[in-house]
């Protein structure tokens, strides 16, 4: 999910390319990167820059890409036209790839069960959440909804579609008309209704006002069963951004003071 803020690699930005290297790739952020370039250029130009050259064998391993004419959403608060665009960008790249070029792709990394995981890991041993009782609270609720977290959620299967897997508003860039997305290295196979969840969960979604989710929501056709998984799905993601907030966290530092006491509310008001 991104929340650390550091970064794993290196951009150099030409007048026309974008040169990427990679300082980890350890699980294979460079393939995945090109992969994903690659896809969408032969099934969807156009939202993403078109891959020029890789060499996905060198250290560090480097990917060349073309350079958008576009600025990130995360700038300033989204208008009604960037919330249709994203979600049209978002429409597009879930129905874009075929499935038998799904079924190729490694899952996107984050998937549900490796975040449960990652939860899982973080909560044996109580990290410090500070002395707002608000966060003391929420911290609970989630550590005990996460217990009866339904199998169901995490190991469920759903219709696959290509995920960008990363729903930082800085990926997703606005030229005044549509929206372009950038930042393929976590990208996999993943599903609709996680992808969506990610996407409006994340810190960038809401600080500063940034986006009206309940707009942004109505702009997708999501069946009962999408919906009911979304709602689980966006839990989940609330109190991993939760956990990365609190004292130690690696989001803690890096966001604005009483950040965690917004999260912690954002967490509590879903859980409710």
């Amino acid at each position: 999910m991104h929340g650390t803020g550091s970064s794993t690699h290196d951009v150099t930005i030409r007048a026309d390319i974008v040169i990427k290297r990679f300082r980890s790739w350890s699980r294979g952020e460079h393939r995945r990167e090109w992969a994903g370039l690659t896809l969408l250029a032969a099934h969807l130009p156009g939202l993403a820059p078109r891959p020029i050259r890789a060499d996905l064998t060198g250290v560090p391993p480097t990917v060349v890409m073309s350079r958008l004419a576009a600025e990130p959403l995360r700038s300033s608060p989204l208008t009604s036209a960037q919330i249709d665009a994203l979600a049209a960008a978002v429409g597009r790249l879930h129905r874009a790839i075929p499935a038998y070029e799904l079924a190729k792709l490694p899952r996107r990394i984050g998937h549900p069960a490796a975040l449960v995981g990652q939860v899982a890991h973080s909560i044996a041993s109580p990290p410090q959440l500070g002395t707002d009782p608000l966060v003391r609270q929420a911290y609970d609720m989630g550590s005990a909804w996460i217990q009866q977290l339904s199998a169901d959620v995490v190991e469920a299967d759903p219709p696959p579609v290509f995920g960008l897997a990363d729903g930082n508003l800085a990926n997703y860039l606005w030229d005044g008309t549509q929206v372009m997305m950038v930042d393929f290295e976590d990208s996999g196979r993943s599903d609709r209704a996680y992808e969506i969840a990610e996407l409006v969960e994340h810190l960038s979604a809401w600080i500063g006002g940034a986006m009206d989710v309940p707009a942004l929501l109505t702009a997708f056709d999501l069946t009962p069963v999408e919906l009911a998984r979304l709602g689980e799905l966006r839990r989940l993601c609330a109190f991993v951004w939760l956990l990365m907030l609190l004292p130690g966290g690696p989001a803690h530092a890096r966001n604005p003071i009483g950040t965690t006491r917004r999260q912690a509310e954002r967490l509590l008001t879903l859980l409710s």
